[in-house]
C-alpha cells in the first residue's frame, strides 16, 4: 500500500484505503450514527437509565450541564482528530490548570423594589370638595399635619343639628328630674300627714269617740300615699329621673361626636411623619373620588428604606433573618450598599408566569445611612447561602458524573491521566469545590484537567500543558 502525503501543507492525501482496526470500524459506526438526520416525524425515545443500588444521584444544575456538555463535545472532537489523523499514535492533548485553594461562595441574587418601612394611604369618605391643597408631591411632613382642606358647609349644619339634639335630651332630662324631686318631696309629706292621720284616728275609735270605718278610712288613705312614695325612682336614696332619659341623652352625645369627628376629618391630615410621594387629587375634586379611584395622598416614611424580594422555595432554607445582604443599584454607579435580611414571611405564594414553583416574600433592611437609594426602584440583593474557606476549587467543566452519581476529577501528573474520586461542596457560579474521598490523592498544586471527558480512561497517556 503507498501513500502520498503533502508534507509542506501537513494535510494527508490519501491514495489507497487503509485498514482499520476493529476498533477504529466500530467507533466509525457509531459516529455516523450519532451524526445522522434524524427522519422526519419521528420523537426520539429511550429509557431512563436507572441509579446503582445504594448510591445517590447528584441532581446537576443546568449550568454544570452547559460548562460540562461544551467540554465534552470539544473533547470528542480531538479524540476523532486523534483516531484519523495522519499519526495514529498521536498521543492526546489535556489542557489543565492548577488545583488552588480559596474562598469559594454560593450567593442567591433576586432583585426587588425599594420602598420606606411605613408607608399609609390617605383617603376620605367625605363627598365634598376639596377646597385647598396644602401640600405637594416630595415635601416633608409631620403628624397629624393637615395635607387639604374640603369644603365643611353642610357638616357644620349637621353638627349644629346634633349639638340642638343633645342640649334638648339633656334639659328634659333636668326637667324630670326637676319634677321627681319635686313629686317625691310632696309624696312623702302627703305620706307623713296620712301617718299621723292613721295615728290618731286609731286612739279615737279605741277610745269610742270615733266608728271603728273611720280607722278602716285612715288605714285605706295611707296606704295610697305609701305606694305613691315607692313608685319614684330612687338612686341611693334620692330621686332621679326615668333612666330612659338618659339614654336620650347618650344617644344624641353618640351622634354629636359623630358629627364632630366628620366635620374634623374635613381637615385631611398626615397619619404618620414622612415624605409625600404621590398626590391624586386637585383642588374641586370631590375627596371621596380622587384621580382613577387611587388614594388621595401617600405618605412613606423615606428615612429608613427597605427592600422587598421574593426568594424561592429551594433557597429559603438557606435564608435567615439577621443575615447580611449587598445591595446593588443603577442609581449607586457602582458602589454597593449594605444591609440585612429584616424578616421572612411564614407562608409562601405563586410565583406566577405558570411556574409551579413557590416564592417567599422576604424583606431587607437597608442599613447604611445616607445612600443614594430612593423609594420606586429597583435593586439587586445578594445574599450568601454557603461559603467555604482553603477549599480546593475547580472549574464545573473538570467534574465527571458517571451513571451512579458518582464524582470524579482527572488529575494529570508525569503525563498520565488518573480518575481521581471527590464530593462536592459549596458551587458558585463556574467553580465547585471538591473534597477528595482520599484525602492524600488530591492536594494544592496539582494538575487538574479543565474539560474532564469521559473518552479517557484511568491511566491514559496524555500530553498536557501541566509542568509535571
Amino acid at each position: 500500500m503507498e501513500t502520498k502525503s503533502n508534507k509542506e501543507s501537513g494535510i494527508n492525501q490519501e491514495i489507497a484505503p487503509i485498514q482499520k482496526t476493529e476498533a477504529e470500524a466500530e467507533f466509525d459506526h457509531e459516529m455516523e450514527r450519532l451524526l445522522a438526520p434524524e427522519p422526519e416525524g419521528t420523537k426520539k425515545k429511550g429509557k431512563k437509565k436507572k441509579k446503582a443500588e445504594g448510591i445517590p444521584k447528584k441532581k446537576w444544575s443546568r449550568k454544570r450541564k452547559l460548562v460540562v456538555g461544551i467540554g465534552a463535545v470539544l473533547l470528542l472532537f480531538a479524540a476523532w482528530k486523534m483516531l484519523f489523523g495522519k499519526n495514529k499514535e498521536t498521543v492526546p492533548f489535556v489542557a489543565t490548570q492548577v488545583l488552588e485553594t480559596g474562598t469559594i461562595q454560593n450567593r442567591l441574587a433576586i432583585t426587588g423594589p425599594i420602598s420606606g418601612t411605613d408607608s399609609v394611604d390617605v383617603v376620605s369618605n367625605l363627598h365634598a370638595e376639596v377646597m385647598e391643597l396644602r401640600v405637594k408631591e416630595g415635601d416633608r411632613v409631620e403628624k397629624d399635619q393637615i395635607l387639604a382642606i374640603v369644603d365643611s358647609g353642610d357638616l357644620e349644619k349637621e353638627v349644629e343639628i346634633a349639638q340642638n339634639a343633645y342640649n334638648l335630651a339633656v334639659i328634659t332630662k333636668n326637667e324630670q328630674q326637676k319634677e321627681a324631686e319635686q313629686g317625691f318631696a310632696k309624696a312623702m309629706q302627703d305620706c307623713q300627714a296620712a301617718k299621723r292621720a292613721l295615728d290618731r284616728t286609731a286612739i279615737m275609735v279605741q277610745a269610742g269617740s270615733e266608728p271603728p270605718v273611720n280607722l278602716e278610712q285612715a288605714q285605706n288613705t295611707y296606704a295610697d300615699t305609701v305606694r305613691q312614695v315607692n313608685s319614684f325612682n330612687l338612686v341611693n336614696g334620692k330621686p332621679a329621673a326615668n333612666e330612659s332619659y338618659d339614654l336620650q341623652i347618650r344617644n344624641a352625645e353618640f351622634e354629636l361626636e359623630k358629627k364632630k369627628e366628620a366635620l374634623e376629618s374635613a381637615q385631611i391630615k398626615s397619619p404618620i411623619a414622612g415624605t409625600v410621594v404621590r398626590v391624586n387629587t386637585k383642588v374641586g375634586q370631590f375627596a371621596d373620588k380622587p384621580e382613577d379611584e387611587k388614594p388621595m395622598f401617600i405618605i412613606e416614611n423615606l428615612d429608613q428604606l427597605e427592600l422587598e424580594i421574593k426568594v424561592s422555595e429551594y433557597s429559603i432554607g438557606k435564608v435567615e433573618v439577621g443575615q447580611p445582604v449587598t445591595i446593588h443599584a443603577d442609581i449607586l454607579n457602582g458602589e454597593e450598599v449594605s444591609g440585612m435580611v429584616a424578616s421572612i414571611s411564614p407562608t409562601g405564594e405563586e410565583k406566577g408566569g405558570g411556574s409551579t414553583e413557590r416564592v417567599i416574600p422576604t424583606t431587607v433592611a437597608i442599613t447604611d445611612p445616607n445612600t443614594k437609594l430612593i423609594a420606586g426602584i429597583t435593586a439587586r440583593a445578594e445574599i450568601i447561602l454557603e461559603e467555604s474557606e482553603d477549599a480546593l476549587i475547580i472549574p464545573i467543566s473538570a467534574l465527571l458524573q458517571k451513571e451512579d452519581g458518582s464524582l470524579y476529577v482527572q488529575k494529570v501528573e508525569n503525563q498520565i491521566l488518573t480518575w481521581i474520586p471527590v464530593e462536592t461542596g459549596v458551587e458558585s457560579d463556574i467553580n465547585i469545590e471538591i473534597i477528595p474521598v482520599d484525602k492524600e490523592s488530591l492536594k494544592a498544586g496539582d494538575s487538574i484537567a479543565i474539560n474532564a471527558s469521559a473518552l479517557l480512561e484511568d491511566g491514559t497517556s496524555v500530553l498536557s500543558n501541566a509542568a509535571n
